[in-house]
């Protein structure tokens, strides 16, 4: 399973780029970052600096949206980026959440979203796709080559996750919910006539790794403050009784809006609605052991990479601690024979 890193891209820039550098030294797969153009930095110049100073890892969103750049756009920048450092990217997309509401905005329709994968997915690898009304490509993207990995929680994202997507994203580390996400992905890709077991598994949420666990909940409690907006949207659209598993949408019966102006932060003010088993569930949290536990059981699962996200006042030691404990915990072990 490889293991990831989700950042901020908080300002100054430069120690968004060290931290993905680091990220790359102590043997992290990929570098994503929060793409939410009102709250934090744009992402794509970062994307330049962190590319430019590591050799390995795959840069992209977690997770991007068709909604506040123009489909073409976006796919010009994914392919400008491979063109420069050779095609280590990959684009994270849902269907809008902090870079749309803070706007006024909603988020995208499934349908939207499923078209948006389609034309950015085409252009970016140096295809034709059909787009308002023309044919069109990047006559100098021919061997330009990324994935779109589709983020969400509810039945129609995760259809569309199955049916369409290079990869699935599933933004919580609870092994229920995520066994229940896998196998709606894989059976909507196996109805759609695709191989199930292609569609990458990406599980990603905090983690913190020390033995003040209470300590480490307080860190970490803004995630389920932020799951809870999406949460809330699936209750709104299918109700209590939906196929949803109750692990997922029972905890925010106690929510009472949000601030988006806190969004993502430690200490947000809106996610006291969270309790403790929430934050143990979405989250990996403990010594070095208990993560290596979790990891592996949603390696079991099928899970094929962990992202950390890393926003919490230990990022260095998390880093390090996965770097030198965790990572190679998880490795497999191939034995030299003579």
């Amino acid at each position: 399973m490889d293991i990831g890193v989700v950042l901020q891209t908080t300002p100054p820039s430069a120690r968004v780029v060290d931290l993905a550098t680091r990220a790359e030294t102590f043997g992290f797969s990929h570098v994503w970052t929060f793409d939410s153009h009102i709250l934090w930095q744009e992402p794509f110049p970062i994307y330049t600096q962190i590319l430019a100073n590591t050799r390995n890892v795959t840069v992209g969103p977690m997770v991007t949206n068709p909604l506040t750049r123009d489909w073409t756009v976006t796919a010009s920048l994914f392919a400008t980026l491979n063109e420069m450092f050779g095609n280590r990217t990959v684009i994270g997309m849902g269907r809008g959440d902090s870079a749309v509401r803070v706007i006024n905005g909603k988020p995208s329709t499934i349908g939207v979203l499923g078209e948006a994968v389609n034309v950015i997915r085409e252009l970016a690898n140096g295809r034709d796709v059909e787009y308002r009304g023309s044919t069109i490509r990047f006559p100098w993207a021919s061997k330009s080559r990324t994935e779109v990995w589709i983020a969400g929680y509810g039945p129609k994202a995760l259809k569309l996750a199955g049916e369409v997507g290079d990869g699935f994203i599933l933004q919580l580390a609870d092994p229920d919910i995520t066994a229940w996400t896998i196998g709606a992905v894989r059976g909507a890709a196996e109805a759609a006539g695709r191989d199930p077991d292609a569609v990458t598994i990406c599980v990603a949420a905090p983690a913190y790794v020390g033995d003040d666990v209470a300590y480490a909940r307080d860190q970490c409690r803004w995630f389920g403050g932020m799951v809870g907006n999406h949460v809330a949207d699936i209750v709104a659209r299918y109700g209590q009784s939906s196929d949803v598993p109750t692990a997922l949408t029972d905890y925010i019966a106690g929510r009472e809006g949000y601030d988006y102006n806190e969004h993502g932060q430690v200490g947000n003010p809106h996610t006291a609605f969270v309790p403790d088993e929430i934050v143990d569930r979405f989250c990996v949290l403990g010594p070095v052991e208990e993560q290596v536990e979790k990891l592996k059981a949603l390696q079991g699962l099928g899970v094929d990479q962990f992202a950390v996200y890393l926003q919490h006042d230990a990022k260095d030691e998390t880093l390090q601690a996965y770097g030198e404990k965790v990572i190679p915990a998880i490795a497999d072990h191939v034995l030299a024979k003579s």
